[in-house]
């Protein structure tokens, strides 16, 4: 069975940035499953997963804008300190945060003496993904995957 819309799909992958460092990688572990087409990986992975089969191997470069996007100067704000009330703040820390759309997450990026510049991009925005992708499983989703939009059981959620 070759990958289409509504395929249940299990990979095994391996993500580096264009330095070779790994930045996650699900060799050793349980596979990936996700339903495909249906935005649950970034778009350029997912376009290159399209008609692959069970046991096929690949490597793929997923640019910024089909992975997760570039960087948008507005969503780097500066806070006052006091926003954080009696809580220690540290560059790299990450918080909820409302922004327009709901509910976003936002990094600690520079910690002042009485500010905080704070990223709500994604940590991965403008950077270059390259995957090593091995495909385990493909096969027919559920009618009760599909209504929920994701993949149940083995490797997916369970109710």
């Amino acid at each position: 069975m070759k990958i289409k819309k509504n395929s249940v799909v299990a990979i095994t992958y391996t993500l580096k940035n264009d330095a070779g460092e790994i930045l996650d990688s699900s060799v050793g572990k349980e596979s990936l499953y996700y339903l495909h087409g249906h935005g649950n990986l970034v778009i350029g992975l997912e376009d290159e997963l399209e008609n692959k089969g069970k046991g096929d191997q690949f490597s793929v470069a997923v640019s910024a804008d089909k992975g997760y996007g570039n960087p948008d100067p507005k969503l780097v704000q500066t806070v006052p300190l006091s926003a954080f009330g009696t809580n220690k703040v540290e560059i790299g820390m990450q918080f909820h945060a409302e922004g327009p759309g709901g509910q976003v997450v936002v990094t600690v990026v520079e910690v002042n003496a009485d500010q905080v510049k704070i990223d709500g991009n994604h940590p991965l925005a403008g950077v270059t993904l390259n995957f090593d992708i091995i495909v385990d499983e493909v096969r027919e989703a559920t009618s009760e995957e599909l209504a929920h939009g994701h993949v149940h059981g083995p490797g997916g959620h369970h109710h």
